[in-house]
């Protein structure tokens, strides 16, 4: 199995780690009470207490973080080893002493989904469609949850031939020097700019202004690490709410939750619970 570094230096990869990296480095007390709540939200309750959390592709940790501000017993794992780094110096200085462990693994690894015990709450926001393998990943997803569980996805959603041209620029951009991945980048955001002031969106890829990164957006993130995330995010894959839907019906989950991008770029949200049929 080819590992993660070996896949980015080849082109076949985005660096998630390094990009997560550098947002760590602006989580504060603001961007983690965001995160929790829109946990909270998504949930349906502001206590995980006795509950494990189980956090699939943690990025920068801030949602195990946030797991474990809500009582949870957090375990989480990433294939991308700058990723563990961070999520592991995040739980250094924001939860030193809790029960939180964190590991470098791919979902995609059938002797590590193995070893992992069920949760209670299995969450991968995000991350399974950069996996190169959607299905599967999201099949070993499902198959973490403990009966009665919840599982918390979200999947980028399919938008037919624009998702295709994505998935172009994406393989572009990875396979592409500095000087051609920040005019890919440039592209984009004019592209993007359609419905957003393009002025503020460059300056958003700059770094500059309130936008960049310094003003925390809808669950705590930095509007900056997610353009640069969406340009670049490889692999890529794409789903309807409807395949996604009937996906997990299949494996007995009960749709509880549901948060579309309204038909256009960006991920679909779902929260799903098992139901009794999982038991037999």
């Amino acid at each position: 199995m080819i590992d993660c570094e070996t896949e980015i230096s080849q082109g076949r990869r985005f660096a998630f780690g390094q990009n997560w990296h550098q947002f760590g480095q602006l989580v504060d007390e603001e961007r983690i009470t965001s995160a929790r709540r829109s946990l909270e939200l998504a949930l349906g309750t502001t206590d995980l207490t006795g509950r494990t959390f189980l956090d699939i592709g943690c990025g920068s940790g801030l949602f195990s973080l946030a797991a474990v501000r809500m009582g949870a017993r957090v375990r989480s794992f990433d294939y991308d080893p700058d990723s563990v780094r961070t999520t592991q110096k995040l739980r250094e200085e924001f939860a030193p002493d809790t029960d939180w462990s964190v590991c470098c693994a791919s979902i995609l690894d059938p002797d590590f989904v193995k070893r992992q015990g069920k949760a209670d709450i299995v969450y991968s926001w995000g991350v399974l469609h950069h996996t190169g393998s959607l299905w599967k990943a999201m099949d070993a997803a499902c198959g973490l949850v403990a009966p009665g569980g919840t599982l918390f996805v979200s999947i980028y959603n399919d938008q037919g031939l624009e998702s295709r041209v994505w998935t172009e620029v994406k393989r572009r951009y990875n396979q592409s020097g500095p000087l051609a991945r920040r005019l890919l980048l440039s592209g984009s955001v004019l592209y993007l700019s359609r419905n957003y002031p393009a002025r503020a969106l460059l300056n958003v890829a700059r770094g500059r202004g309130p936008a960049s990164g310094a003003v925390p957006r809808a669950r705590g993130m930095s509007r900056k690490h997610d353009l640069v995330d969406w340009v670049g995010g490889y692999p890529f894959e794409v789903a309807t709410p409807e395949e996604v839907f009937s996906f997990c019906r299949e494996r007995a989950f009960e749709l509880r939750h549901l948060k579309t991008c309204r038909g256009g770029l960006g991920c679909n949200e779902f929260v799903f619970t098992l139901g009794a049929r999982a038991d037999g």
